[in-house]
């Protein structure tokens, strides 16, 4: 099989296109999330946040990053693999500050939001370093790898926001207006 080259990434571009315009207007809308989470008045703290609005958006914007880096015009696959792994590697660290937030956090996790807000994105982030490995080494077949990858951060960020827009319908949505509350 022929290594990696950079014109091999070009192969590569209207996905990356796609992906990334995708995960660009979805962060647009998870900020229209966190307004109906402030109108809401729903209960928590900073540590709520950190652990379950803030990595929907690190999510997306890693699919962004990674649509960015696959789409530039790199002279080495070499050095798309170091700055790909060097940013997986910090994911992996975000991983373990996001578990940190959310054994603090008001709100305790049940195990599908541990494996949709930690488990998952861990492993997403380590395949995005194996991905970079592969890249590094000219894999012919390691940008699908990152593919997956790039798939799975945008589609964590979708499940998380409609998560939190869910979870939000059910605890807030039953109370009924109060005098004077804005319609």
């Amino acid at each position: 099989m022929n290594p990696l080259t950079p014109a091999m990434l070009s192969q590569w571009q209207n996905f990356y296109v796609v992906v990334g315009s995708s995960a660009g207007a979805l962060t647009g809308l998870q900020f229209v999330v966190m307004t109906l989470v402030a109108q809401a008045h729903a209960a928590g703290n900073e540590r709520d946040i950190h652990a379950f609005g803030t990595p929907t958006v690190i999510h997306f914007c890693t699919a962004l990053l990674l649509s960015a880096l696959m789409t530039a015009p790199w002279q080495s696959v070499a050095v798309l693999g170091v700055c790909l792994g060097a940013f997986g590697l910090l994911g992996i660290g975000y991983c373990f500050r996001v578990a940190g937030h959310a054994r603090q956090a008001a709100y305790n996790p049940d195990a599908e939001d541990r494996f949709w807000y930690i488990v998952l994105p861990m492993v997403a982030h380590v395949a995005l370093v194996g991905a970079a490995y592969l890249i590094y080494r000219a894999v012919a077949w390691s940008p699908a790898v990152l593919a997956v990858a790039a798939l799975v951060f945008l589609l964590l960020g979708v499940h998380n926001s409609w998560d939190t827009v869910t979870y939000l319908a059910v605890k807030h949505g039953a109370k009924k207006p109060q005098a004077g509350d804005a319609v």
